[in-house]
């Protein structure tokens, strides 16, 4: 019988004696609830947890790109297509995109996503040759702000046009399963990489998505995908993973997922949280329109948080680095230097 272990993460800065500090952050755990697909759960101190997943729980995670994993990471989306859920058209063009990078730098964005494909619900393949059309000049144009640049893509063509004009991270929404290409891609160029769960592609992902426990089903996809991408040449410490809230995902779904965030800690990578202004918070915080949900948005941005998620990836930057600073002065009782 696999067990897994899910640390029940806390924050502040008293400690009791027996905590130990998750993924080398700033949240810590005394007791996590150990997991399997045919026992009930229970919850056990982690003096408890075997040494191996213990080990992957609370080892400091390696610098991605240049940024410490040592405190939340905020990266703002750039979406340049005419049909994403929530910006579609806005950045669409290069001037347009590259103005909002700016601010975004400004504001003290930690990491550009830039994306040239929709991956809402339904939305449909976009050619290589356009998808590299929308994002290349964006990222040339924001290459000198010394903010990491992560393109978002599935297709190995689009990453390779990417980096040469200046990115350094690539964020497959796949999970390296659309083009057996991009591994490669990656391994030869020595960027970190973002492996994301999806159940089916966009264009089908939510027409009833079913799992036989979706904390599980995720965890093991993405345990297996990592395993895939070290074989293909990708150190495991210039991996990221993302268990994709809404792709493939019910309301239900996305809510376990998120209540158990810091199970995905024992995968031994940093965690990428991508919920910004996605369908359930629409639902939940009664916002039909994607562009009235940045306080649900933080809420769940900070619950992810909570439970030591290094990387946020979010549509409003400014109000979500306000919001983090202010949670960790409350948390902290001290305000940051």
């Amino acid at each position: 019988m696999r067990v897994y272990y899910r640390p029940l993460a806390q924050v502040g800065p008293a400690r009791p004696e027996g905590a130990v500090a998750l993924a080398g952050g700033w949240a810590w755990f005394t007791h996590a609830e150990a997991l399997s697909r045919t026992e009930p759960s229970r919850v056990i101190p982690a003096q408890e947890i075997p040494a191996e997943p213990l080990a992957a729980l609370t080892a400091p995670r390696a610098p991605v790109g240049g940024l410490q994993m040592g405190q939340p990471r905020v990266m703002g989306i750039l979406n340049a297509t005419p049909d994403s859920f929530s910006d579609g058209g806005l950045h669409a063009a290069a001037d347009d995109a590259i103005a909002a990078g700016l601010r975004m730098r400004d504001a003290g964005v930690d990491l550009f996503d830039v994306g040239g494909e929709s991956t809402r619900p339904g939305a449909v393949t976009v050619d290589p040759e356009e998808e590299a059309r929308r994002v290349v000049p964006i990222i040339a144009g924001l290459r000198d702000t010394g903010v990491l640049i992560s393109v978002d893509t599935r297709k190995a063509c689009v990453a390779e046009a990417a980096l040469e004009a200046g990115a350094g991270l690539i964020n497959d929404v796949s999970g390296f399963t659309y083009d057996p290409a991009l591994a490669g891609v990656a391994a030869g160029a020595g960027v970190p990489v973002c492996v994301m769960h999806a159940l089916g592609d966009p264009a089908t992902m939510q027409k009833n998505p079913q799992y036989e426990n979706v904390l599980l089903d995720v965890y093991d996809f993405l345990a297996a995908q990592i395993a895939v991408l070290a074989g293909a040449g990708i150190a495991r410490d210039r991996i990221i993973a993302d268990p994709g809230i809404g792709f493939g995902k019910t309301l239900e779904h996305n809510l376990t997922l998120l209540s158990g965030l810091s199970l995905f800690h024992g995968l031994g990578v940093p965690i990428l949280l991508g919920a910004s202004r996605k369908g359930f918070i629409g639902t939940l915080g009664n916002a039909p329109l994607a562009g009235s949900r940045a306080g649900g948005s933080i809420g769940v941005a900070l619950a992810g948080v909570t439970q030591g998620a290094q990387i946020l990836r979010v549509h409003d930057v400014a109000d979500t680095l306000q919001a983090i600073t202010l949670w960790r002065a409350a948390i902290s009782g001290r305000r940051d230097d």
